[in-house]
């Protein structure tokens, strides 16, 4: 097994998911899990089914876009 970043991450950046969003971030963001790793979906809701990009990957967690 790689020790580096790229084998805990399930998300590169740039990529294209659909995505439920699960819960609400205290910023109002939303967020998504792929794979157990969170991503915050800003322009969401719990509930929404959506299409996203993956604009940021951080070790803990990304940032999406919504894709129309």
């Amino acid at each position: 097994m790689f020790r580096g970043e790229s084998s805990s991450v399930p998300v590169e950046e740039g990529e294209v998911y659909d995505v439920t969003i699960q819960d609400i971030a205290r910023q109002g963001d939303g967020i998504a899990r792929i794979e157990g790793f969170v991503i915050f979906v800003p322009g969401t809701k719990a509930g929404d089914e959506v299409r996203i990009k993956i604009e940021r990957v951080l070790p803990k967690y990304g940032f999406a876009s919504l894709v129309e």
